[in-house]
C-alpha cells in the first residue's frame, strides 16, 4: 500500500478512534462474558463449595499474611510520591491514604479509589491539587512500569502457554513480552540519561524521577505483583507452578483493565480457568479464586472503609472545632 494510502487510513482511524475503541471494548467484554457463561454452566457449584471447605487453615492464614505484605508494599508507592514531591504529610498518613485508595481501587475501580479518594483524603489534609496529581501519577507509573517489565519477562520467556483456541498464540505473545521489556528498559534509560527532566502537560508539570527512584519504583511494583501471585499460588495449594499462576494473573490484570469491570469480576476467573483448567479442576480453581477475592479484596475493603469513615468523622470534628474557635 502506498504512503498516501497509509496516511489516509491512519487519518480515518484517528477521526473515528472513539467509536472504534468502544466497539473493540464491547467485543472484548462480550468475549469475557461468553467465556464466563460457558464456565458457569459447566461448573458444579457443589464441587466449588466442597473445594472451598477443603482448603487448609494454614493456606488461609498464609494467604492473609501475604495479602498484608502486598498492601504494605503498595501503600509505599505513596511514600515514593512523598519523596518525589517533598510534601510535608507524615509518612504514616501518606501510607494510610495509599492503603485506603488501593483497597477501594481493587473492588470499585480506579476512578473511585485511585482518583476520587486520593484527591479527597490528600486535599482534606492540606495538599494542593497539583501535588496530589503528581503523587497519583507517580503511583500509577510505578504500578504499571513494574507490571510491564515483569509481565514482559514472563511472556518473552514463554512461561505462559495460551490455550489452542485463542487467536493469539505463544509466538506473538513472546514478541509482545520482548516489546514490554524494551518499554520498561526505555523508561529506566530515560530517567537515567534524559537531559530534559520536566514537561508541562495540561497545565501540570511532569518531572522525571532519578534513576535511583525509578529503580525503586519498578522493584516495589514487581514485588507487589509477585506477592499477589503468591496469594493465589498458596490458595491453589501450590499444585500449579508459580510462574504459570503469576502469568495467568498478569494476563487477567490487563484483561480486567481493558474491560473496565470493577474488581475484574468474571475476568480473572475466566482467564484462570482458560489458562490453568488443564492442570487443575475448574471447581478447585474457582473455589480458590473466590477465597482469594474474600481475602485480598473484601477483607481489606472492610478495613479501609471503616478507617475511611473514622477519618471522615475526625476531619469533620476538626473542621467544626476550627470554625468555632475564636478568631
Amino acid at each position: 500500500m502506498s504512503a498516501p494510502r497509509w496516511r489516509s487510513v491512519f487519518a480515518w482511524i484517528k477521526r473515528h478512534w472513539g467509536v472504534i475503541r468502544k466497539v473493540l471494548t464491547g467485543c472484548f467484554v462480550a468475549l469475557i462474558l461468553t467465556l464466563l457463561g460457558m464456565a458457569v454452566v459447566e461448573i458444579d457449584w457443589r464441587e466449588v463449595l466442597a473445594a472451598i471447605h477443603k482448603l487448609p487453615g494454614r493456606a488461609l492464614w498464609l494467604a492473609a499474611l501475604i495479602t498484608a505484605a502486598s498492601y504494605t508494599v503498595y501503600s509505599s508507592f505513596d511514600l515514593l510520591g512523598k519523596w518525589y514531591t517533598e510534601h510535608g504529610l507524615a509518612w504514616w498518613r501518606t501510607m494510610m491514604v495509599g492503603f485506603i485508595s488501593y483497597a477501594f481501587t481493587m473492588s470499585m475501580g480506579a476512578p473511585v479509589g485511585g482518583l476520587g479518594l486520593r484527591l479527597r483524603l490528600y486535599a482534606k489534609q492540606g495538599l494542593q491539587q497539583g501535588v496530589i496529581m503528581r503523587v497519583m501519577g507517580l503511583s500509577l507509573t510505578t504500578n504499571w512500569m513494574g507490571y510491564t517489565l515483569l509481565a514482559g519477562a514472563i511472556f518473552a520467556a514463554g512461561m505462559v502457554e495460551l490455550p489452542p483456541g485463542w487467536k493469539l498464540d505463544n509466538g506473538p505473545l513472546r514478541l509482545i513480552g520482548a516489546a514490554m521489556v524494551a518499554a520498561g528498559c526505555a523508561y529506566l534509560g530515560l530517567c537515567a540519561f534524559s537531559r530534559t527532566r520536566s514537561w508541562t502537560v495540561l497545565g501540570h508539570e511532569i518531572e522525571l524521577p532519578s534513576i535511583g527512584m525509578a529503580a525503586l519504583q519498578i522493584s516495589l511494583a514487581i514485588l507487589n505483583w509477585m506477592l499477589i501471585g503468591a496469594v493465589i499460588y498458596v490458595l491453589l495449594q501450590q499444585r500449579i507452578a508459580y510462574p504459570m499462576v503469576l502469568g495467568a494473573l498478569l494476563i487477567s490484570a490487563i484483561a480486567g483493565a481493558l474491560a473496565h469491570i470493577p474488581g475484574g469480576i468474571g475476568v480473572i476467573e475466566s482467564v484462570f480457568i482458560a489458562l490453568l483448567g488443564a492442570s487443575m479442576g475448574r471447581a478447585e480453581i474457582l473455589g480458590s479464586l473466590l477465597v482469594y477475592r474474600a481475602i485480598y479484596y473484601l477483607a481489606p475493603l472492610l478495613l479501609a472503609g471503616t478507617w475511611y469513615l473514622a477519618t471522615e468523622v475526625k476531619m469533620r470534628k476538626f473542621a467544626r472545632h476550627a470554625n468555632c474557635s475564636p478568631k
